[in-house]
């Protein structure tokens, strides 16, 4: 597992943290099964606090990317990225509310890209 952190990125750590390891599992550079290095372990390789890699993999195992079997370790999650499948469902249940709401389409989609942007 490769991470680099950018202590000058906007992005918090966690979250550089989070997102690098999330590419890796949807890559497919990080299998199922692969174990993670302890907390404490890639804290102090990569120059962070310990609660700063505790909270990314409570993210990922959230995301269910990720799975902790507890004094064994944590490992990427048999399943893998579940992020992608609550993408889907939180699109598919937008889509639901604007044509609801009587909207075209097109204004979903510009709202969408307005909220992209704004992110």
């Amino acid at each position: 597992m490769r991470i680099v952190i950018d202590p000058d990125s906007p992005t918090a750590p966690f979250e550089q943290l989070k997102r690098q390891v999330l590419e890796q599992v949807r890559g497919g550079t990080l299998i199922a099964g692969t174990k993670l290095p302890t907390v404490r372990a890639l804290a102090e390789e990569l120059g962070l606090a310990a609660n700063t890699v505790a909270k990314s993999y409570r993210e990922l195992e959230t995301l269910g990317a990720i799975e902790t079997r507890g004094r064994l370790g944590s490992f990427v999650a048999a399943v893998g990225d579940a992020s992608m499948a609550a993408a889907e469902r939180a699109a598919t249940e937008y889509v639901a509310v604007v044509r609801g709401l009587g909207l075209a389409d097109e204004v979903a989609r510009r709202l969408v890209d307005a909220a992209i942007r704004g992110a």
